[in-house]
C-alpha cells in the first residue's frame, strides 16, 4: 500500500484524496463485497418485499371495509371498527418500514435504523403486533366458516383480513428467525476465522 502524498505549499498542508478516504485502496468489488456481507441473509429483500405488497392489500381492504361502515353506519359492534383500525394502523406500519428496510438493503447504506439490531427489534414488535390483531380478530369473528353466514361478501372480507394478518406475521416470524439464524451463524464464522488467523 503506498503512503499519502502530501502537497506542501509555503501556509498549507494538502492531503491527497487517497490519505482522506481509508478504504481508496479496495476496488468497487471488495467494497460491494464489503457492504454485502455486512447486511442479513439475501432472502432479506425477498421476505421485506412479501411484507411490503402483503400489507398494501392490507392497507387496501381494510381502508374500503372502514369507509363502507363510516359511509353506511353498519359496524356489527365498536370492538370490530376498532379492530379495523388497528389492522389499518398495522399494515401501514408495516408497509412503511418494511419498504424502508427493503431500500436501505437494496441501496447498501449504513443507517442506525438499517441496523441488524433494529431490524430484530422491529422484527419482533411488529410480529407481536400483527400476532395479536390477527387473533382478537379471529375470536371477534367467531372463527366460523363463512358458509351459513347471511351477509357472504362480508363475511369472506373479514376472513381475508384475518388471513392476510396471519400472513404477515408469518413473514414477520421467518424474517426475524432467519435474522437470528444468520447473527449466530455470523459469530461462528466469526470466532472461527480470528481462530485461524491466531
Amino acid at each position: 500500500m503506498s503512503s499519502p502524498t502530501l502537497a506542501t505549499t509555503p501556509s498549507i498542508v494538502k492531503l491527497s484524496p487517497e490519505a482522506l478516504d481509508p478504504h481508496s485502496d479496495l476496488t468497487k468489488a471488495e467494497e460491494d463485497e464489503m457492504r454485502r456481507k455486512s447486511f442479513p441473509h439475501p432472502t432479506h429483500p425477498y421476505l421485506f418485499g412479501l411484507m411490503t405488497f402483503c400489507s398494501m392489500a392490507e392497507l387496501g381492504l381494510t381502508a374500503f371495509l372502514i369507509s363502507a361502515g363510516n359511509e353506511h353506519h353498519s359496524w356489527s359492534t365498536v370492538r370490530y371498527h376498532a379492530l379495523l383500525i388497528l389492522f389499518c394502523f398495522d399494515a401501514v406500519w408495516t408497509m412503511i418500514f418494511s419498504t424502508a428496510y427493503l431500500l436501505w438493503y437494496i441501496d447498501g447504506s449504513v443507517h442506525v435504523l438499517a441496523s441488524i439490531a433494529s431490524s430484530v427489534i422491529w422484527l419482533a414488535i411488529t410480529s407481536i403486533v400483527w400476532g395479536t390483531a390477527s387473533g382478537v380478530m379471529h375470536s371477534t369473528r367467531g372463527g366460523t366458516e363463512c358458509v351459513e353466514t347471511p351477509n357472504l361478501p362480508r363475511c369472506r372480507q373479514n376472513l381475508t383480513v384475518e388471513a392476510l394478518g396471519w400472513t404477515e406475521f408469518s413473514l414477520c416470524v421467518v424474517a426475524l428467525l432467519a435474522t437470528l439464524f444468520w447473527i449466530r451463524a455470523s459469530r461462528r464464522r466469526f470466532v472461527s476465522d480470528s481462530r485461524r488467523a491466531v
